[in-house]
């Protein structure tokens, strides 16, 4: 069901691009396991390409362009939203189009024919390939020395081709019968039915075995990036000049908010931390799961993908909302429903993302941390909410329209909800009309009145982010609410919250040397630097927690560097944290002591080459 990922580390690599043909079987059957199954987007992915493809068209229309696969029992399964005859249909659907490239590589007449068959090939097995390396690794052993040997051979010429000796021909095909027979026997056959279920692959189940665990991925299209530009982070703490390093339990749970670790499958193992959501305690405007989004930067964290058990069996993404400030912005969640932020936070762990039981010392930590998050600094406007002199005109005419009663709100204002001497928010929430009632004299409505500060970067708007741009939001509030305003009024409203939510710099600067490895650097360190704390207190659990999620990361960030010739470096650096663990896990202390002390040492000298 998926593509292999990294071991929980929280930053994620880019793949490679899907063939149209492969993206489609791989979006179906992780769209077929939700619950319920979204049948408009499983047609959808073979009508369309998937988001960010390279390619223009569909799977079905390149299939018809480039193939003569039969794709009608495909189309006809999905017309009658028949699961199993879909996930069956599709898998065979694959296979065929493997032994079609197949053929085509044997009987090419041309050296660079046969091998552009042979990459197609591989391209469509790849749909194939972890199912196949879980269920059975010595036949993925044999078929990628296979795919191999098959390129090599149709690099001098086609079996059929001049040029072609014995040895180049016999060598093409057993490699073309070693791929061929593995797929005519486990997916050709005229009995195959998948038992395709969460933790399951077709492959895996035509072999019989339905309890080998595939290392979960991401459907093609989706997106777990950081934002760019990055937002900028700023904390309570470090405005007041504090280091960091000497506030250990909010170091700890700085590390938590960047670790993959605290969550359970999927999310786990593809690297999801709270950070990947909420990007430097802001949104991520990228963030995109097929199934799971209806549009960058939202996600329905209560359906079948993340925790089954916690599936609510509705469509509802929610637009990511920013943390920032937010120990002023309870209660929590888009309706307000957690008065309590550390329910609120286990709720996200456990409920939410499938994670165990967080010790009461990690959601210590964890709110340590996140009720440092403070908002943007911005010029034009007072720590009370009033505008200064470098607030633009139609800024303070709008000011007075906000405050303006009107008839349609009740006879109150913008401001009554929006306090701007209270960081814009009243603590309440109300059913303003945003939400569809799910059935008559439903009461479900009611959302939390959000902050306006910082609200300029944080587009779109509602609940939902159904509302693109401020200006839409005040036409919205106009037209829904009848307030009568000109367009010059909507207008002066849209510049007066544009200047409310604006910053004087909203995002992180990065340069040739100050660049976006060197942040991370500085931060894993501070991570690390809570081992002065936990050592001396012999906290295994929280230590190999720290040591499992700030190696993997660093040694993953290290990817990224500028200065090449440091990378060596802080992949060992990386592994000297892994030392820490194994020591730790050996209940060797000195060791771990030890290899802490050189971590510290290496780390000192590589930080001005780190970047």
């Amino acid at each position: 069901m998926f593509v292999l990922a990294g071991p929980g580390a929280a930053t994620p690599a880019r793949e490679a691009p899907w063939l149209p043909e492969a993206a489609a079987y791989r979006l179906t059957l992780f769209l077929g396991n939700l619950e319920p199954v979204p049948w408009d987007e499983v047609a959808t992915a073979w009508s369309e390409p998937y988001r960010g493809s390279e390619f223009t068209v569909g799977g079905l229309a390149w299939l018809g362009r480039e193939s003569a696969v039969d794709t009608d029992r495909l189309e006809a399964a999905i017309a009658q939203q028949d699961r199993q005859a879909v996930f069956a249909e599709a898998t065979r659907l694959i296979a065929l189009r493997i032994e079609e490239e197949l053929e085509r590589a044997v009987t090419a007449q041309d050296p660079a024919a046969a091998q552009q068959a042979v990459r197609t090939g591989r391209e469509l097995y790849r749909a194939f390939a972890d199912g196949i390396a879980a269920a059975d690794p010595e036949a993925a052993r044999r078929i990628g020395i296979a795919w191999l040997e098959l390129n090599s051979s149709t690099g001098f010429a086609g079996v059929l081709g001049a040029g072609a000796t014995p040895s180049d021909t016999d060598t093409m095909m057993a490699a073309r019968a070693t791929i061929s027979d593995y797929i005519a026997q486990n997916y050709l056959v005229e009995d195959f039915a998948p038992r395709q279920t969460l933790s399951t692959l077709p492959e895996i189940a035509a072999l019989g075995d339905s309890n080998v665990e595939v290392p979960p991925a991401l459907p093609p299209g989706s997106d777990i990036f950081d934002q760019d530009p990055l937002p900028l982070l700023v904390l309570n703490f470090e405005e007041q000049g504090i280091d960091e390093t000497g506030l250990p339990l909010v170091a700890y749970g700085d590390m938590l908010f960047d670790s993959a670790q605290i969550f359970g499958g999927p999310a786990r193992d593809l690297g999801i931390a709270c950070s990947t959501c909420h990007n430097r305690s802001d949104v991520n405007q990228r963030l995109f799961i097929p199934g799971a989004s209806h549009q960058p930067g939202a996600i329905d964290v209560d359906g079948a993908f993340f925790n089954p058990i916690f599936n609510d069996r509705r469509d509802d993404p929610i637009d990511i909302p920013s943390l920032r400030g937010l120990r002023f912005t309870g209660p929590y969640g888009r309706d307000g429903r957690f008065a309590s932020l550390r329910d609120f936070t286990r709720n996200v762990i456990v409920n939410e993302f499938a994670g165990d039981e967080p010790t009461p010392f990690m959601l210590d930590a964890l709110l340590a941390y996140m009720l440092e998050f403070d908002f943007l600094p911005n010029s034009m406007l007072t720590t009370d909410g009033r505008l200064t002199d470098a607030a633009p005109d139609a800024a303070w005419r709008g000011e007075v329209i906000f405050n303006t009663p009107f008839a349609g709100l009740g006879d109150r204002s913008c401001a009554s909800c929006h306090i701007p001497d209270a960081n814009f928010l009243d603590r309440q929430a109300y059913d303003i009309g945003s939400v569809t009632p799910a059935y008559a004299g439903a009461r479900a409505g009611a959302m939390d009145t959000p902050t306006l500060l910082g609200t300029l970067y944080t587009a779109p708007y509602f609940h939902d982010g159904s509302l693109p741009t401020l200006g839409s939001v005040v036409d919205w509030f106009d037209e829904t609410a009848s307030l009568g305003l000109s367009e010059a009024e909507r207008a002066d409203l849209t510049a007066y919250l544009e200047t409310v939510g604006a910053a004087d710099a909203p995002y992180e600067a990065f340069d040739e040397e100050n660049t976006a490895f060197r942040l991370a650097f500085s931060e894993l360190t501070t991570f690390a630097s809570t081992l002065d704390t936990l050592l001396p207190r012999r906290d295994a659990a929280h230590i190999l927690l720290l040591t499992d999620t700030v190696a993997a990361d660093l040694a993953a960030d290290a990817s990224t560097m500028a200065n090449l010739a440091a990378r060596p470096e802080i992949y060992a650096l990386a592994e000297r944290l892994v030392a820490v663990g194994a020591a730790v896990r050996d209940e060797d202390w000195a060791a771990a002591e030890e290899s802490w002390s050189a971590f510290q040492s290496e780390a000192r000298a590589l930080e001005e080459r780190a970047f």
